[in-house]
């Protein structure tokens, strides 16, 4: 089995930590090598990685590091069990609501931006889940 990491790129380390912690309700693991955190309690541990806005992004690319609200292909979903209150406390925290809450067949989902510019959705499952989609 392939164990998953996922790791997120920001600007301001501390920030970070404290959003992903009061925002969506992860813990705080250990820190290493001083500029990343790493963040427990989902099913995949979340590290954050403190880089300069404005760096390059990797050396075979001329892109830069940019927090501004920005988007790409690969996102995180955090399933909750209420998703009005995980809502409230995801704003409170500094994200931004970018699609308001959406009923499903499956669930319901609202998307959002970190304070960093990455997306998530935050989403509350019906009894199956997504097999709820092939159950039918």
């Amino acid at each position: 089995m392939t164990q998953l990491l996922v790791n997120i790129d920001v600007d301001d380390l501390e920030k970070a930590i404290a959003f992903y912690r009061d925002g969506l309700g992860l813990q705080t693991g250990r820190r290493l090598m001083g500029n990343i955190g790493e963040m427990l309690g989902s099913s995949s541990p979340i590290y954050l990685i403190e880089k300069t806005n404005g760096s390059p992004a990797s050396p075979s690319t001329s892109q830069q590091r940019d927090y501004r609200r920005h988007w790409t292909p690969v996102h995180l979903d955090f399933v909750v069990h209420d998703i009005s209150a995980a809502m409230d406390r995801a704003a409170r925290a500094g994200a931004k609501l970018e699609r308001a809450l959406q009923t499903f067949s499956w669930g319901r989902m609202a998307n959002f931006a970190d304070p960093f510019g990455h997306g998530f959705c935050l989403i509350e499952f019906f009894w199956l889940g997504y097999d709820e989609i092939v159950a039918g």
